[in-house]
């Protein structure tokens, strides 16, 4: 059976993902509830947890991707936190252990079209997390 772009996405995705670089607003690396030291966030299908070094749930939610287009896109849905219940919508980039996505806020004036930032945007990079560590 054939896995369409998108699964095999969705699939690359799963396990545990370190940030390490944000850009909010156009600044880089503003500080944000989300990014302390060790922080990781864990994809599990469509699911993912922001938790923190002490194994605290910072921030969880469910994704849906679309890597058919160009850039490849994905809508976030925080299920707690201040942005609950709304469809975020965002770009991502997917290669190797490297994840990159920026998202805007749901009532932004302009969606993400490239891997910078704009006034309601969030851009966070990640690297993979061994699952040796």
């Amino acid at each position: 059976m054939a896995f369409s772009k998108t699964e095999k996405d969705l699939e690359l995705l799963q396990g545990a993902w370190e940030q390490v670089a944000i850009e909010a607003d156009g600044i880089s690396n503003p500080s944000d509830d989300y990014s302390a030291a060790g922080t990781l966030t864990i994809i599990d299908r469509d699911e993912f947890s922001v938790v923190s070094v002490e194994g605290n749930v910072l921030l969880k939610g469910k994704f849906r991707l679309d890597a058919t287009t160009i850039p490849r896109q994905a809508t976030w849905v925080d299920e707690t936190g201040p942005d609950a219940g709304k469809h975020l919508p965002g770009i991502y980039n997917l290669s190797g252990d490297n994840f990159v996505f920026v998202a805007a806020d749901d009532d932004a004036a302009s969606k993400p079209t490239d891997f910078r930032t704009e006034t309601g945007q969030t851009l966070r990079r990640f690297v993979r997390r061994s699952r040796r560590a």
